[in-house]
């Protein structure tokens, strides 16, 4: 099969939230209508297969140019288009130059360029140098900014204190911009050092989270500016986001797959792969970030695929070890093992990895089936099972936290812009990604295929 396809039929279609029988028509890569379920489609689905519409993540870190052998473009996209995902927010670092600039933005379009298997936008960096220039980089297409409130690791992308993120908002309040927070706060970090793995959680306790989120709440308060926490691990901060958005806060939260599935008492001490920051922390904390999931006060379930290279990662001691998570490609099937396993629906976890990033971002005609938006499909069997082999996966450097571990959940197909361009088993059919820039910019959304 080679173009877009016109019709996909399923018994159980994700459309409005809840699973029906219907035929999704296509022209054009976009979705044309859903309609009734047309058993001579020209694409039925198996009865244990459902129709979703295609994943999107937005945090992702792709390194390119720059550290290209820790990730890239190419493999990257490859990776998300395996895992399901249609539309991946790639971070500003840790590529080189980070994307602070403008002429940074453009440098990460032109090493894209060609390679693109998935569509992908772009978020750009507030730190101490360019603020007062953050309007630039809206105008340039990126949709919002990231900022450290603790030291990134990079030297080239400094972290914000309290007075320069009251600066970043207001200067983003008045064009209704984005902020995005990586949120611990250095004062309550300590040194880690060894392989235990529980020493190197306790080297960065929840308070650091807390104390940065709270920071965040009143300056976003006092600005009225719209501000989103990244990889939300500490769950005893959830209680101050629902307050302050029924304060009218304008905050959104996410966490990540690694601290829905992994449990710090569980795993073993001296790898670096299990390492990211903030930590993974235990099950009580997890039991009550998935409450988070379930109630809608964790908006999104993104991968931050933060990956490097096995001398970087492979690491006993973890106060060394590079902190990241490879998780763009394995993020639906690990989160739907845990969410069965605690009995819940597989449409219960799905907002998370639709609409929600989608919204976060003002992409909202994506992560969904509806008339006039991307035809983006994901053709699922969530009661496969499979042993996770590191080796298979399509990323640069092929490590996972899943490794070995029995996970259900297949992606089997995966169709950007209508036409199929994964198949398990098969792998990478076309690189059909398109680069996305935000509305607010008067760029134009180019096709970024070979």
């Amino acid at each position: 099969m080679s173009g877009p396809v016109s019709a996909i039929a399923a018994r159980r279609v994700l459309v409005g939230g809840a699973f029906a029988a219907a035929t999704v028509r296509i022209a054009d890569g976009l979705v044309a209508g859903v309609e009734p379920y047309d058993p001579d489609a020209e694409v039925v689905l198996a009865d244990a297969e459902v129709l979703l519409p295609g994943l999107v993540d937005s945090h992702v870190h792709l390194n390119e140019p720059g550290r290209t052998a820790w990730e890239g473009f190419a493999t990257g996209t490859a990776a998300a288009a395996a895992g399901g995902v249609t539309t991946l927010v790639e971070m500003p670092l840790n590529s080189v130059p980070v994307t602070t600039t403008p002429a940074a933005l453009a440098a990460k379009r032109r090493a894209a360029a060609g390679k693109l298997a998935v569509d992908v936008a772009f978020w750009g960096g507030a730190v101490p140098e360019n603020l007062g220039a953050l309007g630039a980089l809206l105008d340039a297409g990126v949709v919002g900014v990231k900022c450290f409130l603790a030291p990134s690791g990079i030297d080239e992308f400094g972290h914000l204190d309290a007075a320069q993120l009251e600066t970043a908002l207001a200067e983003l309040a008045a064009r209704d911009g984005l902020l995005i927070a990586h949120a611990e706060l250095e004062e309550h970090l300590s040194d880690a050092a060894g392989p235990v793995f529980t020493d190197f959680v306790a080297s960065r306790p929840p308070r650091a989270e807390v104390e940065a989120i709270r920071l965040v709440i009143e300056a976003a308060r006092r600005t009225g500016a719209r501000v989103h926490i990244v990889h939300v691990s500490a769950a005893e901060a959830l209680d101050l986001v629902r307050a302050a958005r029924a304060d009218g806060v304008r905050i959104t939260v996410e966490t990540c797959p690694h601290y829905l599935t992994l449990r710090a008492e569980e795993l073993p001490d001296g790898q670096g792969r299990f390492k990211c920051c903030p930590p993974i922390r235990d099950g009580a904390n997890q039991d009550a970030l998935w409450a988070g999931v379930l109630d809608g006060t964790i908006a999104a379930i993104v991968s931050d695929h933060s990956p490097a290279t096995f001398d970087l990662k492979g690491v006993a001691d973890l106060g060394l070890a590079w902190g990241g998570i490879a998780g763009v490609q394995t993020g639906l099937s690990a989160v739907w093992t845990e969410a069965r396993r605690r009995g819940l629906p597989l449409e219960a976890i799905l907002p998370a990895f639709t609409t929600g990033p989608a919204d976060l971002v003002r992409l909202g005609d994506r992560g969904r089936i509806a008339p006039g938006a991307p035809a983006h499909l994901v053709v699922f069997d969530p009661e496969a099972e499979y042993v996770l082999d590191a080796a298979s996966l399509a990323y640069r450097n092929p490590m996972s936290p899943w490794e070995g571990a029995r996970l259900r959940g297949i992606v089997r197909e995966t169709y950007l812009h209508g036409e199929l361009i994964h198949a398990h088993g098969t792998g990478l059919r076309a690189r059909r990604g398109h680069e996305v820039l935000a509305p607010t910019t008067t760029a134009t959304l180019t096709e970024a295929s070979a």
